[in-house]
């Protein structure tokens, strides 16, 4: 890639009429990995590829204490989380988390996931159609929920998961969306906060290794407990993200109808469910770039990062570099075969070291999910995929299929299925 590029003008309505594809088609176009832009009037570096990714995640050069916008904080992320932390306080409530992520609790979390797809594969054969993301998003709320050590009745199911589905569409979004988001944020908050509450008092009482019971007794550098907010905003830093996979549920079952050469050599046992679950990640929209800001003044490729700018990593773009991928557009799981490893050409939840960096703590809850989901899809379920709108919009945030992925005629079976 040639040296940087800057574009004084703003740039936010090609950002909306291009939408995930926007920073890699300005990078394939000027031939740059790093270009300076303006969005909303405010100037950005934009940073694209694998490289970039190693530039971006280190700590010396980037922090993110502000860098989220304001409309993400007060829907999506929440304010106080891990996400907006540097340094040592990063690394102790990175920790936190990743203390959560062992494999006997992911094995716990799996098997309490699969026993929700059994209830429902029950529910949705009496049923003429099933939305798939919506179906996936309560499962994995009463899933989730049962793990993390969070009771939650019958009753509360559809408003929790209400909610959660409520700040992931509000990524992105402006109008209704938006403040749907807020709304179930604020009302997510208070609930959570009154279960931190229950904990420290000794009035619920859920498993020690417990998610909530781990955030609830957590203790900062300085020996303190979480204030009862950001407490609160941690707890569902557990919740909503989970509940999110859903969409890469919905992503996975709409792969093995529109790719129908890998869903054969996957049921003939030719391709791997982890390289097809990898594919997916890689292939399909999820997060559009993750966002910094320049800890210190320094330069790379020719192109000055002054002190406090915002930086934005092309998550998606570099998913889809034509460098790192080959054949980018082409849905081909057995890719992951001959893949590196590399913590930074592959970032669909962001790159760079899980403990110690900005990585997302539940990746493996990602991928053990997913593989879960493929393996109830293609073994234990017949269903058929009727004509509908399942074109993904890349100017949606966050994307998914039009129609949200409607399967009829679902059935439970003992053997190979899978949807047709």
């Amino acid at each position: 890639m040639s040296a940087a590029r800057s574009h004084p003008t703003d740039s936010t309505l090609a950002l909306l009429r291009e939408g995930y594809a926007f920073l890699l088609h300005r990078s394939e176009r000027d031939h740059t990995d790093v270009f300076e832009t303006r969005l909303l009037g405010l100037p950005v570096l934009c940073l694209h590829g694998e490289e970039a990714a190693r530039v971006f995640y280190d700590p010396e050069r980037f922090e993110r204490r502000g860098a989220a916008p304001p409309r993400a904080q007060k829907t999506l992320f929440g304010q106080g989380g891990v996400q907006g932390l540097d340094g040592e306080a990063h690394r102790a409530r990175k920790g936190m988390f990743m203390s959560l992520m062992t494999p006997d609790r992911l094995r716990d979390l799996a098997r309490l996931t699969t026993a929700q797809w059994h209830a429902a594969a029950v529910k949705w054969e009496m049923q003429d159609r099933v939305v798939l993301l919506d179906e996936v998003q309560e499962l994995l709320c009463r899933a989730v929920c049962r793990w993390a050590g969070v009771p939650l009745t019958p009753a509360e199911v559809p408003l929790r998961t209400a909610d959660f589905a409520a700040m992931i569409d509000s990524a992105g979004a402006v109008g209704p969306r938006h403040w749907r988001g807020r709304l179930g944020r604020a009302r997510a908050e208070r609930w959570a906060g009154g279960l931190i509450r229950q904990v420290r008092a000794g009035d619920l009482d859920p498993d020690k290794a417990s998610a909530l019971r781990v955030i609830a007794l957590h203790r900062d550098p300085a020996g303190e407990l979480l204030d009862e907010h950001t407490a609160a905003v941690e707890v569902l830093n557990v919740l909503r993200p989970t509940v999110a996979v859903a969409l890469y549920v919905t992503f996975t079952a709409l792969a093995l109808h529109e790719s129908p050469e890998a869903r054969r050599d996957l049921l003939s046992g030719q391709g791997a469910g982890e390289h097809f679950v990898q594919e997916v990640r890689r292939f399909y929209p999820f997060f559009p770039f993750a966002v910094a800001k320049v800890r210190r003044d320094f330069e790379w490729r020719g192109q000055p990062f002054k002190r406090g700018r915002r930086a934005l990593l092309d998550l998606y773009g570099t998913n889809h570099d034509r460098r790192l991928w080959g054949d980018p557009e082409r849905f081909r799981p057995g890719r992951f075969r001959d893949w590196n490893g590399s913590a930074y050409n592959f970032i669909p939840q962001g790159g760079g070291d899980h403990a110690q960096g900005h990585r997302c703590a539940g990746e493996w809850i990602t991928i053990e999910l997913m593989q879960g989901a493929l393996r109830f899809l293609t073994e234990e379920l017949t269903y058929t995929v009727p004509p509908q709108d399942l074109r993904v919009s890349l100017t949606r945030y966050p994307a998914r299929p039009a129609s949200r992925l409607v399967l009829s005629g679902v059935r439970r079976s003992g053997g190979r299925a899978g949807g047709a």
